[in-house]
């Protein structure tokens, strides 16, 4: 490894020090709204980008607001087979398919699922790494 130089013993942190300059921002998913309890709202990936100190990928999905003119970006972990330009569905009366977000009561027992609600409207918290799922 070699000897640590005089000039990087100065200033703050090196090794203690958390690097988040190009983080990208929380993954999460939608928030919790009537139109995702009544039926369901689509969006488009806009793009799958990679962030610094996080293994998994993640998509930017384009959401029409339902109450406003205007768009919504969100930004969540990518599953595997997500792709932009992809249309993705969340809501209750979503089809089960990759990168569609529905409540776990819906799906069939088995389903292989990522991104995980722990408590209803915490965006998500178990099975977010790469790789990573839940049945």
């Amino acid at each position: 490894m070699g000897r640590v130089i005089r000039a990087q013993r100065k200033g703050r942190g090196s090794v203690f020090i958390s690097h988040t300059k190009h983080r990208k921002g929380a993954a999460k998913l939608r928030a919790l709204d009537f139109s995702e309890r009544r039926g369901y709202i689509k969006g488009v990936v806009k793009d799958i980008i990679h962030d610094p100190g996080r293994g998994a990928p993640l998509a930017i999905v384009e959401f029409r607001d339902p109450y406003k003119y205007r768009k919504i970006k969100e930004t969540m972990i990518a599953p595997e087979g997500l792709y932009t330009g992809q249309f993705v569905y969340c809501g209750k009366k979503a089809m089960l398919s990759i990168g569609n977000c529905l409540p776990l009561h819906v799906m069939p027992e088995g389903t292989v699922i990522c991104n995980l609600e722990e408590k209803t409207g915490d965006r998500g918290k178990l099975a977010r790494c790469s790789g990573n799922y839940a049945t």
